[in-house]
């Protein structure tokens, strides 16, 4: 009981900062349209050179065009997702460098959750929905499709968001980390969008330990198409690795961080 009593304040405050995150990017109508309308568009260029592909090539290594869209619907999603509900994971490293923890360490709120749900991408937002339209078009829209997928977004969305905790933490150790964080990003990102079936040998390692996309480019396949217990445990797994790790790695960074001195007010 009096955990509970505990947890509704916090969810009220995380429930309070997304709508005020999104009345803000609200704001602005039509820069917000704009913006979440291109990365529609930027996404959907990708979308028309994988169907040109696939006409020519209905199915590489057991894929088909049907997977490669659910693939580009769960990356985008979970991204698109994490991005959207904690967007400041991706400006961490900038945030450490530039000492600008102080607003939040003297809230009395668990500083990591504070610091992610206190900015939205916007752009996101158009990720979310491009992931929902193609699965409109392409997938499984019965109760149990439905669920999978939501299971699937989840766990694209706690390994992109806490693999970019972790990468970011690491401004707490060399100072400035935006680069490299961005690469291991864009690594990920890129790798998320490419079937599992053309990579092998130490490439296919790689995806499945070091830069785990290889989970969240082979739900489709290992979750939503053929429900394979053994990969979908393995991916909840690795789900729970990434979010432990990000967890760990950012609570003992945090131990080292110097203040920058700065005044701030947050309403």
């Amino acid at each position: 009981m009096r955990q509970n009593s505990k947890m509704m304040p916090l969810l009220r405050f995380v429930w309070t900062c997304w709508k005020l995150n999104l009345t803000g990017a609200m704001e602005f109508r039509l820069s917000f349209l704009m913006t979440a309308g291109m990365m529609m568009v930027n996404n959907a260029v990708w979308i028309f050179f994988w169907g040109l592909y696939f006409h020519r090539f209905p199915v590489v290594n057991g894929w088909e065009l049907q997977d490669v869209m659910m693939m580009w619907a769960v990356s985008a999603g979970g991204f698109g997702l994490s991005a959207v509900l904690f967007g400041n994971a991706y400006r961490l490293a900038s945030l450490v460098a530039g000492g600008q923890l102080d607003l939040y360490l003297t809230q009395p709120k668990p500083v990591l959750l504070h610091i992610l749900v206190s900015r939205m991408s916007v752009s996101a937002i158009g990720d979310v929905l491009f992931a929902l339209l193609l699965y409109g078009l392409f997938g499984d829209r019965s109760p149990l499709g439905l669920l999978k997928f939501a299971l699937a977004l989840l766990i694209a969305m706690l390994i992109f968001l806490f693999f970019v905790v972790t990468t970011q933490s690491l401004a707490f150790y060399i100072g400035q980390a935006e680069g490299i964080g961005l690469q291991l990003f864009n690594a990920i990102m890129t790798f998320s969008t490419y079937p599992t079936g053309i990579f092998s040998g130490w490439g296919r390692l790689i995806l499945f330990t070091v830069i785990p996309a290889g989970f969240i480019s082979y739900l489709p396949i290992g979750l939503l198409r053929e429900a394979d217990l053994a990969f979908t445990l393995q991916a909840l797994g690795m789900a729970g690795i990434v979010t432990a790790a990000g967890l760990w790695f950012f609570q003992r960074g945090l131990r080292r961080y110097s203040s920058g001195n700065a005044m701030g007010l947050r309403m």
